[in-house]
């Protein structure tokens, strides 16, 4: 269960926020959140902005953002498109801000789906949803931390179970 308590304060990058957009239901008017699909920014719940933009291409200024997230969104990109994402929201991260990640273990999605389901808790409302994929690529956070260190951030908190894990990092120059 992901608990969405505002804890993030200040302003919201929040990556792949389009079709159930549960940081901006959580956030708010703190949050622009980007997607690479028109069709998942509108179905998107009102109440933030929302922009069409792909994540390997931030069109923001350096340091701009109190905070960064990605709630499983990296799970629909490559290997080498989770490396340029990151990078760039490591670019835009203000210091001293916060990039929060929550996403799953994927050991393979190719030739069969993989599927993951979902709970949020946003005040007294709880959410249920299933993300699937098919790709090639494979997953696992150790990966993922390896390029949020690459990028030279610091792991602050992490957690996982059986195929979710989270993180936060903390970008300190």
């Amino acid at each position: 269960m992901i608990i969405l308590n505002r804890e993030l304060k200040g302003s919201i990058l929040d990556i792949g926020g389009g079709g159930e957009g549960f940081i901006g239901r959580a956030y708010g008017e703190q949050v622009i959140a980007i997607d690479n699909s028109q069709e998942e920014l509108d179905e998107a719940p009102n109440g933030f902005e929302k922009v069409l933009m792909d994540a390997t291409d931030l069109k923001y200024e350096n340091s701009l953002f109190d905070n960064v997230t990605f709630l499983y969104t990296l799970m629909y990109m490559t290997a080498s498109e989770q490396a340029k994402a990151i990078s760039e929201a490591a670019r835009v991260l203000k210091k001293g801000g916060t990039l929060a990640i929550w996403d799953c273990e994927i050991a393979s999605a190719y030739p069969d789906p993989f599927l993951v389901d979902v709970d949020v808790l946003i005040d007294e409302h709880k959410y249920h949803t299933t993300y699937g994929i098919v790709k090639k690529d494979a997953q696992d956070p150790a990966q993922i931390k390896q390029l949020c260190s690459k990028v030279g951030l610091h792991l602050v908190k992490a957690s996982s179970n059986v195929e979710h894990f989270s993180f936060y990092y903390e970008k300190r120059i």
